[in-house]
């Protein structure tokens, strides 16, 4: 049985998720909703980021203690991603016992491994504030790109960075200027790795554009060893004598909880963790553009570092942004569309269909409310919505409910397996705009047979014409709710009820005879001035 594993990426749980996260994580439902349908055996995991210094300091500005910020987004999150249809295996956070013993573990191994070596660091520090600062907590200029930035890593450019490299740094809260002072901490050698970082990416030449451009400029630029451990006091504890006071760096745990939370479902599901990483696995991991080094360059080095053999990804489907008028959208910032607010106006299939179909696929997307409305309208409630309706209430209205005997009208049933394949491919290899342009290629061609066949006229007329007419555009309808399942969960199960069907991924088969349940609209227009 083929093996799935699926990563989402795991948001900073400091504040409430935005479109732009969902628009960078849908596909990785779509991934596991797909891979379900062929019947292979899917770990679809992610959870809530709980550590790091967004969490600290949105504490600070709350007066409450970081876990109890960590926990009330946790909770927000696993709301909107079931709202959402998000079918996670597993979505749990990594302030879980599961979790921290996994890490642990593995970093024990890690340091034994001959890629972790102990270094004293400069660390900075503000003179004013009279504290140690994290690397979020020092703003200043990108020595890359020249913009202004945070210590850990430029939004402009996605440049990785330490504190120690950015120009004029400053300290974040009150702006003087950081000194620095030496620590000790452990570094992962991951200048060490850069010829088997380097095999990895030249073994996946389909993986998108920007996961290839951007990991291949870490690697001509020459990689930097990397600290994965820091002085905090929020973060789990270092397995290691001597390292009391401090934690283990979150760029150094975070990665690890696809694995630690596919640990726990192989044991929950009684499957040797060792298969997941088998021959017949395949590693998917979802994120935006920003987190392209972390699982391209710092994932892998820790996997190959640690020496357990772990497979490196195989796939990375790693979205563009989603813009606001222009911009970059940012939790920290309030500059967003946030994900409760949107569902609270609008279906769930609406929003995933249009983030998508016209989300951050290959470029950035700007977002506004009158496209949203406009492509929603057209596609869903105009072209599938319309199929749905016009076939199955001609059903309903002058067909006593039952779907008629009939014969499959070849061409139909040549395009729909040519749908299933090409658009399954698509799917797998993290085309999903390509997939859905297919689907509704079909779906247009079941319109157009709708049309020419005229079973409002041939239903007195033809009646024979009639039912072979609506025998087929209801084999066609099954089949299509089946193909847009992964895409669009809520409407497709809806219509797969109607018809007495799985959402098994092939060509569908709706019995003669089959009588139908009372029916609904699948999606009412959306009004272009709601928001306007």
């Amino acid at each position: 049985m083929k093996n799935i594993l699926i990563g989402g990426a795991w948001p900073y749980a400091n504040g409430s998720l935005h479109i732009g996260h969902i628009a960078s994580l849908l596909p990785g439902d779509v991934l596991a909703r797909y891979w379900r349908a062929k019947g292979a055996r899917v770990f679809y995991v992610s959870g809530s980021d709980c550590y790091g210094t967004p969490i600290t300091i949105r504490a600070a500005q709350e007066g409450r203690s970081p876990g109890e910020i960590s926990a009330h987004y946790h909770r927000e999150f696993c709301k909107t991603f079931d709202r959402l249809g998000f079918s996670y295996d597993l979505y749990t956070h990594t302030t879980h016992p599961d979790h921290i013993a996994f890490v642990q573990d593995f970093h024990r191994r890690l340091y034994v491994g001959g890629y972790v070596e102990e270094r004293t660091s400069r660390a900075a520090f503000c003179t004013t504030c009279r504290k140690a600062l994290t690397d979020r907590m020092v703003v200043g200029k990108c020595p890359a790109c020249g913009e202004p930035t945070r210590g850990d890593q430029c939004d402009a450019c996605g440049e990785v960075l330490e504190p120690e490299n950015v120009l004029d740094a400053a300290c974040a809260e009150c702006g003087t200027k950081v000194s620095f002072r030496e620590t000790t901490q452990l570094y992962l050698l991951v200048s060490k790795l850069e010829q088997e970082l380097r095999r990895m990416l030249d073994a996946h030449p389909a993986w998108r554009r920007n996961a290839a451009a951007f990991t291949r400029r870490y690697l001509d630029e020459g990689l930097r060893d990397r600290a994965i451990t820091r002085d905090l006091d929020w973060g789990i504890d270092v397995p290691k004598p001597g390292y009391e006071e401090k934690k283990i760096y979150i760029w150094a745990e975070n990665v690890l909880g696809y694995l630690s939370a596919a640990n726990v479902l192989c044991r929950e599901r009684e499957v040797p963790f060792a298969e997941l990483f088998g021959a017949e696995a395949r590693h998917y991991y979802v994120h935006g553009k920003d987190n392209i080094p972390f699982h391209t360059i710092i994932l892998p080095a820790l996997l190959l570092a640690e020496g357990s053999g772990f497979r490196l990804p195989d796939d990375i489907i790693s979205s563009e942004y989603v813009t606001l008028d222009g911009e970059k959208m940012s939790t920290s910032r309030g500059h967003a569309v946030w994900a409760d607010e949107l569902l609270e106006g609008y279906h769930p299939d609406a929003i995933r269909y249009f983030f998508l179909a016209n989300g951050p696929e290959k470029r950035d997307a700007d977002f506004n409310f009158a496209d949203f409305a406009s492509r929603c309208n057209a596609d869903l409630a105009g072209i599938w919505g319309n199929f749905v309706n016009r076939t199955l209430a001609f059903t309903a209205k002058y067909l006593d409910n039952t779907v008629p005997e009939g014969t499959p009208d070849t061409r139909l049933a040549a395009m729909t397996e040519e749908t299933f394949s090409y658009a399954g491919r698509a799917i797998a290899d993290g085309r999903f705009r390509d997939a859905l342009q297919e689907i509704f290629e079909l779906v247009r061609a079941g319109n157009r047979y709708y049309d020419r066949e005229m079973p409002w006229k041939t239903r007195t007329e033809e009646p024979r014409r009639c039912a072979e007419t609506i025998y087929n555009c209801t084999q066609l309808v099954g089949s299509l709710a089946v193909l847009l399942q992964p895409f669009l969960p809520f409407t497709s199960q809806q219509v797969l009820d109607w018809l007495g069907l799985t959402s098994q991924w092939k060509v569908q088969s709706v019995h003669p005879g089959h009588i139908l349940p009372k029916l609904s609209i699948l999606f009412e227009r959306i009004d272009p001035k709601k928001h306007g």
